[in-house]
């Protein structure tokens, strides 16, 4: 007999109910971290400051939130823009220098990126935004073109004999059928993101990444397991969204 687990079906009825507990464990650490001081005090009984006191964690998740959003937006305009034009007849000569220009993009890591970005736009979140929003590109450009490219040319041939334009081929029958694949890719996206936009505060940007700055230069791991413990919650409540925004998208689908 195979465990409960084993199921599919099971498992992502788990991970549908595990996405408000955790959530509710990311509100309750970003509102109540601060009230663990004695908590951090007897941990860390060497530290004079065990607990990071700059800024709020509530302002350091917010301000986190705004850049992953602002930077993934722009990689999911930009890649599914791109996808979506190398498949089109009039691109389709171009596939190959998109698929090039956006892999060169994630082949230099964030830091590299930020390091060339500061010196001509300075610090603050511009360059961290550049950095983000081109690491993020890859894989929703390569769910675009995977998504759009399984759609079955038999179905587009319906679809045009049905008397569908182009434009309303697009948008009725090959996204809603490539939505999931899509879906999949900005979800890589926006936790890569998440995870890596903790690196902004090197170029002064306002992120959950600061504390673990902070900590890693004046040798406090209590700073660093704060910070740490907010970006992990926070992209696991993301991902468990993404994953309750998929199973949503099937009887969408269908009913497309």
């Amino acid at each position: 007999m195979k465990p409960a687990l084993s199921n599919p079906t099971a498992r992502t009825a788990l991970k549908n109910y595990l996405l408000w507990p955790v959530l509710a464990l990311l509100l309750l650490a970003v509102l109540g971290l601060a009230e663990l001081k004695p908590f951090f005090a007897a941990m860390f009984p060497e530290l004079e400051r065990p607990m990071y006191e700059q800024d709020s964690f509530s302002s350091l998740m917010l301000a986190h939130l705004k850049l992953v959003g602002l930077s993934s937006g722009l990689a999911i305009i930009a890649g599914m823009g791109a996808g979506i034009f190398a498949t089109r007849r009039v691109g389709l000569e171009f596939r190959p220098l998109v698929e090039t220009l956006a892999s060169a993009g994630q082949t230099f890591p964030p830091v590299a990126v930020l390091a060339v970005a500061v010196p001509l736009i300075g610090f603050g979140e511009t360059p961290a935004l550049i950095a983000l929003a081109l690491y993020g590109l890859l894989p929703v450009l390569q769910a675009t073109l995977a998504g759009i490219g399984s759609v079955p040319q038999a179905v587009k041939e319906t679809a045009e004999g049905l008397g569908m334009n182009k434009y309303q081929s697009l948008m009725r029958i090959e996204l809603p059928l490539a939505a999931p694949v899509i879906l999949a890719g900005i979800r890589t996206s926006v936790i890569v993101n998440i995870g890596t936009a903790a690196i902004a505060s090197t170029v002064g940007a306002k992120t959950l990444g600061l504390p673990i700055i902070v900590g890693l230069s004046g040798f406090n791991t209590a700073y660093v397991v704060q910070g740490a413990v907010l970006v992990g919650l926070l992209a696991v409540t993301v991902d468990l969204a993404f994953e309750k925004l998929a199973g949503r998208l099937q009887p969408w689908q269908f009913d497309t």
